[in-house]
């Protein structure tokens, strides 16, 4: 049987330093991450996920984004190469947890870049957000990587957010859910739902039709609702204030065999 395990990290005391692109930076609250971060690590293992944290990095302020170290295909994970240069630093012990678990291993080489909250993967397509932290030689590295998986990978333009994810995700039927003034480009994936909150493009797939997404965005849980989706909502608030999202708190490993 196919396993499911999510890699999280605690956020730093120094999540404040962290980086911010494409908003103003507000003052955050430590503490309350912390709790917070608790909460999702809670809510994951509530619906049947067995989490694996990684050693912490208070070092490093962006670490607990852990999504952006890796993409993770099959047995295959991708050790990323972040386009921040100050990121870099996390993804040494994210390789190991992953071969720790079994993964074979391949990697983005300089001088490519790519975090893996660009990549938004519906079965065996793979779209990945060409922008700010990926670069085309990142693109070009994980097609090579994947495509021999049998992943048919399609590069989609980034521009006004951090990452491909920070635009859209997907609902377990495929849909492709976005908040459309932040997706450049809609006619990019074959089924495109807006929904009516920034926050609410990002979901969280726990199985059985229910969908991890953030407080924040109340009217998508509606929309979520209505369509047979079941919403279990966590507050999120001081990640969203450093452009983090349900998604970047954790890697979903789907496909490893327990």
């Amino acid at each position: 049987m196919t396993s499911r395990k999510a890699l999280v990290r605690r956020p730093s005391p120094r999540l404040a330093d962290g980086l911010v692109t494409h908003i103003d930076r507000t003052p955050v609250d430590a503490a309350l991450a912390l709790r917070q971060w608790e909460v999702y690590v809670v809510a994951l293992r509530a619906h049947g996920w067995e989490t694996v944290e990684l050693p912490p990095l208070d070092d490093c302020p962006d670490g607990v984004f852990v999504e952006d170290t890796m993409v993770v295909h099959r047995n295959v994970a991708v050790i990323a190469r972040p386009g921040a240069e100050s990121r870099r630093p996390e993804t040494a012990t994210a390789e190991e947890a992953v071969t720790g678990l079994g993964c074979s291993l391949n990697r983005i080489r300089e001088p490519g870049t790519l975090e893996g909250g660009d990549v938004l993967k519906i079965g065996d397509t793979v779209y990945v957000g060409r922008g700010g932290r990926t670069d085309g030689d990142g693109v070009r590295q994980l097609r090579a990587a994947l495509e021999p998986l049998g992943a048919r990978v399609v590069a989609v333009p980034v521009s006004k957010v951090l990452h491909l994810k920070s635009a859209v995700t997907a609902l377990p039927d495929g849909t492709v859910i976005g908040y459309p003034p932040l997706v450049d480009d809609p006619d990019a994936f074959d089924r495109f739902l807006p929904v009516p909150e920034e926050s609410g493009a990002h979901v969280v797939l726990l199985g059985g039709g229910k969908l991890l997404m953030a407080a924040s965005a109340p009217r998508s849980a509606e929309l979520f609702a209505d369509l047979g989706y079941e919403p279990v909502p966590v507050d999120i608030s001081e990640f969203e204030k450093m452009e983090g999202c349900v998604t970047c708190l954790s890697v979903r490993l789907r496909e490893l065999y327990a």
